[in-house]
């Protein structure tokens, strides 16, 4: 899946072959790991613990399941795929769900769904599911995983999120109640209010990033990294209703501007 994933979507009787490829392309800056004095790349290597430290050729790793202290079964990649039903092997949709029912906290990653044929049927179910304004939940083993999935239309194209399963989400830290006064409660409403804008992504740059490029051309040319200023608005302000009352008063040239 890190790449691209050749399947089918199984709708009842409806069988629709799809390829998926990945939505996000993240744009992380690489940085190798480095000995301090010589500026050497470190190296990682794989070794048998039993074998004097020996270091070992990918082709010569298998998987193996421990069973007792010592003791283990090694399974192949013909044993996973023995082991895997046909249903195991398509993306079956179970169920329909309101989307809006699916907590976002269960969602991992995101995949656009193409169809490899019968674009009749890929068409229909994704019209079907964007009139309707339903998101299909389905099953599938990924490698040698079961993955529970979302099928969802977004702008008029299909998309599949990977979902975690109810018990890999983990319950929240308890947090004390506190009893609050309404006039900071109401302030921190208006304030609220007149920050609540239109969500539009393309806005949001990350400006990490472009320092961090900035960071590494000087020190290329053998300058010195400028630290970054703070911006005098987000010094903290220790009384709540004081940082209430100057935050709206912030805001509000902002709001009258656009």
């Amino acid at each position: 899946m890190a790449y691209s994933y050749k399947g089918a979507i199984t709708f009842g009787l409806v069988y629709i072959p799809i390829t998926l490829s990945l939505c996000i392309k993240e744009h992380d800056i690489g940085f190798n790991m480095l000995e301090r004095k010589t500026k050497s790349r470190i190296k990682y290597k794989k070794t048998c613990v039993s074998c004097n430290n020996k270091e070992v050729k990918n082709e010569d790793i298998v998987k193996g399941y421990q069973y007792e202290k010592g003791k283990y079964v090694i399974f192949t990649d013909e044993d996973f795929e023995k082991i895997k039903t046909p249903k195991d092997k398509n993306i079956t949709i179970e169920q329909f769900v309101n989307l809006d029912e699916v907590d976002p906290i269960y969602f991992d990653k995101a995949y656009y769904v193409t169809p490899s044929g019968a674009d009749k049927a890929y068409q229909v179910l994704l019209k079907a599911m964007e009139s309707e304004r339903k998101a299909g939940i389905a099953k599938t083993v990924l490698g040698t995983k079961e993955t529970l999935i979302l099928l969802r239309v977004r702008n008029g194209t299909m998309l599949i999120n990977t979902l975690y399963f109810h018990n890999e989400v983990q319950a929240a830290p308890a947090v004390a109640k506190i009893k609050l006064a309404k006039q900071e409660l109401d302030l921190a409403k208006n304030l609220i209010t007149q920050m609540t804008k239109s969500f539009e992504p393309e806005k949001f740059k990350d400006e990490y990033h472009l320092r961090l490029q900035k960071a590494i051309k000087r020190k290329i040319a053998g300058n010195d990294i400028v630290e970054a200023k703070q911006d005098q608005s987000e010094v903290q302000i220790i009384n709540l209703m004081e940082a209430l009352q100057k935050s709206l008063k912030t805001e509000k040239p902002k709001r009258k501007a656009q």
